[in-house]
């Protein structure tokens, strides 16, 4: 008996370690961001650097702008999200409520198949293929754009958004389906106004984790958006985000120089919007969760 409980508390402990290691890991990393980008804003103002609209961090006259930077961030954050939402919550509804068993043994685990490819291989294979064919396609003056980032990072957040619905839907007590029909609802009539509502938290959840994850994407959009500090005014100019802006920039600056302070204000930037979509995420997940727990 003793041995047991000897046992059971040295798991517990070891648990518990690995726990809080995660938070210290967080801890640390958000320490070392702001250790080294708050002191840029001795040197620029915080509204010229969120506002600015050059970004010239090796020039003379240096400018750390980061508005165009922003913009591309947003601009292909929405282009993605356009592409992954109908896809993601589509095939969950497909595979959740019309595919037979068959097809949902085989399709579930190929959507989630997609997220285990490498970012790198999604953007040699858009900077190869898309790029070229969505430039003769569209007769634009380059395929590595705004537009050929958001159609690659929709489909590498397809699963994300997929997985997650398809959990939320799952989670829908069978009597609301059973009630919907009853009254003389048809099949579709049921998934439109009856089950997605029902799950309307949980795909909102599914829908945030999604934006975060493709605002976190580096390789991908550093091989395809085009790379032009711009603030874009369509779909099909070149962008560069914050993530790219950081990966590419990095190797050059010189430690401790105000270009080096900058890419790390870039990342607290880059930090706090995901954390924020993160801290959404996990609101509307709790929420969502006590609803499914006074329902039952």
């Amino acid at each position: 008996m003793k041995s047991s409980i000897s046992k059971e508390s040295v798991y517990a402990s070891i648990f518990g370690i690995l726990a809080f290691a995660c938070l210290f890991f967080l801890a640390g990393i958000t320490l070392v961001l702001f250790k080294e980008g708050l002191p840029l804003f001795a040197k620029v103002s915080p509204w010229d650097f969120l506002a600015g609209t050059a970004w010239y961090p090796t020039h003379e006259d240096s400018e750390f702008g980061i508005l165009p930077l922003l913009a591309g961030s947003l601009w292909v954050t929405a282009g993605a999200m356009l592409v992954c939402l109908p896809l993601g919550i589509g095939s969950a509804l497909y595979i959740n409520e019309i595919a037979g068993n068959t097809q949902k043994a085989v399709l579930k685990p190929l959507v989630e198949l997609l997220a285990g490819i490498p970012s790198i291989v999604f953007g040699f294979f858009g900077m190869v293929v898309v790029a070229p064919f969505l430039q003769r396609l569209l007769h634009i003056p380059t395929g590595l754009c705004a537009f050929t980032a958001s159609l690659i990072l929709g489909i590498m957040a397809v699963p994300t958004v997929c997985s997650l619905s398809e959990d939320a839907l799952s989670y829908v007590p069978a009597s609301y389906r059973e009630a919907s029909l009853a009254l003389g609802a048809t099949r579709w009539e049921t998934l439109i106004k009856v089950v997605l509502p029902a799950a309307g938290s949980g795909i909102s959840t599914a829908a945030i984790l999604g934006v975060s994850r493709v605002m976190g994407e580096t390789m991908t959009v550093l091989m395809v958006s085009g790379g032009a500090a711009i603030i874009p005014r369509s779909f099909f100019q070149p962008v560069r985000p914050l993530t790219s802006t950081i990966a590419a920039e990095m190797g050059e600056a010189a430690v401790g120089s105000t270009h080096y302070q900058a890419l790390f204000a870039i990342a607290m930037v880059l930090f706090t919007l995901t954390f924020i979509f993160n801290i959404a995420a996990e609101i509307l997940s709790r929420r969502y969760r006590l609803k499914l727990g006074l329902q039952r």
